[in-house]
């Protein structure tokens, strides 16, 4: 590890281990990653194009008007 890491663990470690405030980083660097990429997986998936838009309204006028009809 970098030795400017290293100071900066134990300089804010608290009443921590040295370990233990490295693997707390870890976790919450991970838990970043991983909501960064749901993130950019749900932005992708709603992120439609104005086609995409526009089928939906005819499948939901399709559908408001199937259940009239019921």
């Amino acid at each position: 590890m970098d030795r400017e890491i290293l100071a900066e663990i134990r300089r804010t470690r608290g009443t921590l281990s040295q370990s233990e405030r490295v693997n707390r980083l870890l976790r919450l660097a991970l838990d970043l990653e991983r909501r960064a990429a749901l993130d950019r997986e749900s932005a992708s998936f709603y992120g439609s194009s104005p086609a995409d838009r526009t089928e939906r309204r005819v499948f939901e006028a399709a559908s408001l008007a199937s259940l009239a009809r019921d």
